[in-house]
């Protein structure tokens, strides 16, 4: 065999193996091309658990597009993921973004899950966010607190479990617990007997009861008749007894005025009250009055008038005498 044959054997071979090799890089990059256009979204993310770069990212099941970055924020609070889209998927922006994962054990990945579809569509270098992955061994760390929490809250009621059957459940207490049932179970009879004598009372006296309820109801019915003719009687004389309130209304009124009067001294009465002259004069009259109401009690009228009659030189001083008497 020539040497140029040989080497041209080698070369188909050797360019053989590198497209082999190619389509090998292709089918491990997941599908990554040099060839076809695409635009980047960035995504912020509290979190990317295992998210790595060269990731695909899916909508609806099928690939548009994959992760080619991954940057840790500057304060270590959030992360930036790049993805690159291809241009022939168009991407509303009411359109979710959740980093998620492959079954159990699988590789994370985006997924893209659209909602209404309403509003504008990405275009590069436009921002959105995303929501962070399950995150499995957080879940798993929380999960073994909350069965500690459990774990404590069993041991806390057996505790106090124990502590019912010694305390409550002891022969002495529930020596005194059957005492008191049968004493609830003794004052339970003695109410069914108290029950049987009131229901027997009630039987023997039904008639007497129900009289007495009939006549109650014919009482009722009685005062109902008297409040109605009480009110037809208000309601016919209303303007009289009206006018009888105005009239007592207007004599108070007068007499209060009157009492005013007399209080500030006019008329006779404010004379009396307030005049001294009259008033030493009337209580003169008074005693007059007394002295000789007093003699005629004594004496007679013909007593006083023939017994002790003055002469006549001495009529004018007779007003005096009979005083004096």
């Amino acid at each position: 065999m020539s040497k140029s044959r040989l080497e041209w054997k080698v070369g188909v071979f050797v360019f053989i193996g590198l497209i082999l090799l190619a389509g090998v890089l292709l089918e491990f990059s997941k599908g990554l091309t040099f060839f076809r256009p695409t635009y980047a979204i960035y995504l912020r993310a509290s979190n990317v658990g295992g998210l790595k770069t060269r990731a695909t990212v899916l909508m609806s099941g099928v690939q548009v597009g994959t992760v080619s970055d991954i940057q840790l924020a500057p304060d270590g609070k959030s992360v930036t993921i790049t993805l690159r889209l291809y241009k022939q998927y168009e991407i509303h922006k009411d359109a979710k973004f959740i980093i998620d994962q492959s079954g159990f054990l699988g590789d994370q990945y985006v997924a893209i899950e659209p909602t209404n579809n309403e509003g504008e569509t990405f275009h590069d270098q436009d921002r959105a966010n995303a929501q962070a992955p399950f995150n499995l061994q957080e879940f798993t760390r929380s999960a073994t607190g909350f069965i500690e929490r459990i774990d404590d809250t069993v041991k806390k009621l057996d505790e106090a479990l124990s502590n019912v059957t010694r305390i409550v459940l002891n022969p002495d207490t529930l020596t005194n617990l059957a005492i008191a049932v049968g004493n609830l179970r003794g004052f339970s009879d003695r109410a069914l007997v108290v029950a049987d004598g009131l229901n027997g009372l009630l039987v023997t006296n039904g008639p007497a009861i129900a009289h007495s309820a009939s006549n109650l109801v014919a009482f009722s019915e009685q005062l109902n008749q008297f409040a109605d003719g009480l009110n037809g009687v208000l309601a016919t004389n209303r303007d009289a007894i009206q006018g009888t309130i105005s009239n007592i209304q207007t004599s108070s009124d007068t007499l209060k005025n009157l009492l005013n009067d007399v209080q500030a001294g006019k008329g006779l009465a404010g004379d009396l009250l307030k005049n001294e002259q009259i008033a030493t004069n009337v209580s003169q009259i008074a005693l007059n009055l007394s002295i000789t109401t007093s003699n005629l009690n004594r004496l007679g009228l013909w007593g006083i008038l023939w017994q002790h009659k003055p002469p006549k030189a001495k009529e004018q001083n007779a007003p005096k005498e009979l005083s004096r008497q």
